[in-house]
């Protein structure tokens, strides 16, 4: 048994929600209708190179149906698949899920709040897009709720956010998170590999950079190339500007970078999973997530090691 309560040989999401709440609960996604600085003229047009949310909302996400509706249609649609499933978390996920007036976000996650079964929040949001205002809003909010603000880093390195149009810096993160954590409120992060510029090294040094930050939860998304994106575009000219990782290439990559990784860190996801259709590139062909996992965990018995060795 490792530090964090059970024998897997990562601090795994699963065990923790386990933990958390005792039972089996599901996330189901909300597409609210946000949209981001970097797409409005705020800060910039056009958005990340790379993004594509079409790629990653569920059939029953669109922004047309109400919080209400959309809650609803999820829970039928996990319901189907995770039987056991009895209260869910309503997931904020496309676009900047803070990017509006303190009274309107109010509006919105209440409404999913009254839904009986749901009971809390997980909002994907970008750092330049929080306040001392909201923070006092979630500090409260998480006192009755599970809340937890998850903020997509995607690269520590401030030479990659300004290739990727990311609109913010890597500083801007810090202290987003900082602020967060002060506040006691649960803080998530979404990280990158693969982005254009960065080799292996790059994002290996990020592992010891996160580990210094109060991060409670951590996803990793390996680059996926998506069709009609600027990135696309940018991979069809320079190719070689970009590490395109094998699968097991990245096995390899994704359990050094675990074995430098603060052990404290829940790990929710060690990849992205995107429908074939949406792919510029082949990727890695047909594996599954759930499948994937499995391969990782089979490296790392292996090579006798485990999330932190290296910390």
């Amino acid at each position: 048994m490792y530090s964090w309560g059970h024998n897997r040989r990562f601090n795994a999401y699963a065990n923790y929600f386990r933990k958390e709440f005792g039972e089996r609960v599901q996330k189901l996604s909300i597409d609210a209708g946000f949209t981001c600085p970097n797409r409005d003229g705020t800060k910039g047009r056009g958005g990340c190179t790379y993004c594509d949310n079409e790629a990653f909302n569920p059939s029953y996400c669109k922004p047309e149906k109400s919080i209400t509706q959309q809650i609803r249609e999820g829970m039928e649609f996990h319901k189907v698949r995770y039987r056991r499933a009895s209260n869910f978390l309503a997931y904020f996920q496309a676009f900047s899920n803070t990017y509006a007036p303190l009274d309107e976000l109010k509006r919105i996650y209440e409404e999913a709040l009254n839904i009986k079964g749901v009971i809390g929040l997980v909002i994907g949001t970008r750092p330049d897009c929080m306040d001392e205002e909201k923070l006092a809003y979630f500090r409260k909010l998480s006192q009755s709720k599970y809340v937890i603000l998850e903020y997509g880093i995607e690269s520590c390195h401030d030479r990659t956010l300004r290739r990727i149009n990311r609109g913010h810096t890597f500083e801007d993160s810090v202290e987003a998170i900082r602020n967060t954590a002060r506040q006691g409120i649960k803080v998530g992060a979404h990280i990158i590999f693969g982005l254009p510029g960065e080799t292996v090294e790059d994002m290996l040094k990020e592992a010891e950079i996160l580990s210094a930050l109060p991060i409670n939860n951590i996803k990793f998304h390996q680059l996926q190339i998506l069709k009609n994106t600027l990135m696309a575009k940018e991979f069809e000219n320079h190719p070689d500007e970009f590490v395109a990782f094998t699968l097991e290439e990245y096995i390899e990559f994704i359990i050094d970078f675990t074995e430098k990784l603060n052990p404290e860190f829940v790990i929710e996801r060690f990849a992205g999973e995107v429908p074939p259709r949406y792919l510029a590139s082949s990727g890695w062909g047909l594996v599954r997530n759930d499948q994937l996992l499995n391969k990782i965990e089979k490296r790392m018995e292996e090579r006798g090691t485990w999330q932190g060795k290296a910390f």
